[in-house]
């Protein structure tokens, strides 16, 4: 596993350093399906219950399940990017969003409380820990600086499939929910609004959006859990 967080993490540091204003959202998903062949991978994503793409690609108010397409990347946007990849058996699978450009300071907060929430919720999670402390950390930070953590929508287990159990919501109670085992690999993933917590889903049946309209952003990392922390596994380190 984390020989295929490494090719995600490569791959999204590459889609990082190539967005910009002016670029077509298919352009982004031709290179992401170029760095997985180079890199021996397939991808997590295309195929899966019929999903069209490599890359997931979500603009503003779309948090994801964003469809590459005609789309042309404007000064100001904020852009999530979901890579999943499949090597040797295993999957890895993280997301970040970033400002295209100079952002708002609006968004440029959400952006930071976003990547803040996903760190806290690593930082708790150790062998011995509940599920419930990982989830009442993300909302915890989240809410703090005054955003909305999304319910509709949560983290899960990953390993030889990218969905498996268990379910981990990006709220809730600590001291609630299964115990954390060494050995259990999870992909957190805070989803987090600046308005309101509900999503819709768009005409396309895959794109979800904030149903009020308002910015979101998604962060994402694939970890292993040991007795003294967490590893984080779609990292370039």
């Amino acid at each position: 596993m984390r020989k295929a967080g490494r090719i995600v993490a490569a791959i999204l540091d590459v889609l990082k350093k190539r967005i910009e204003p002016g670029i077509i959202t298919e352009e982004l998903e031709t290179i992401t399906v170029h760095e997985l062949s180079r890199h021996g991978a397939t991808s997590s994503f295309k195929g899966y219950r019929d999903f069209p793409a490599s890359l997931c690609i979500s603009v503003n108010e779309e948090l994801v399940h964003g469809i590459p397409g005609k789309r042309v990347i404007e000064e100001g946007d904020i852009v999530s990017l979901d890579v999943g990849a499949l090597f040797e058996g295993f999957h890895g699978d993280a997301a970040i969003t970033v400002g295209v450009g100079r952002i708002s300071l609006h968004a440029k907060a959400l952006l930071e409380a976003t990547e803040g929430a996903l760190s806290a919720g690593i930082a708790i999670a150790r062998s011995g820990a509940r599920l419930g402390d990982i989830s009442a950390a993300i909302q915890s930070f989240a809410e703090s600086r005054g955003f909305s953590v999304v319910r509709e929508y949560v983290g899960h287990g990953i390993g030889r499939q990218m969905h498996e159990e268990p379910q981990i919501p990006n709220y809730g109670s600590p001291g609630q929910g299964p115990f954390l085992k060494r050995g259990m690999t999870l992909a957190l993933e805070p989803m987090v609004n600046a308005g309101g917590w509900r999503t819709k889903v768009e005409g396309n049946g895959w794109t979800v959006a904030t149903a009020d309209g308002s910015l979101c952003a998604h962060f994402e990392n694939t970890i292993a859990i040991n007795d003294y922390g967490a590893e984080i596994l779609t990292s370039l380190g």
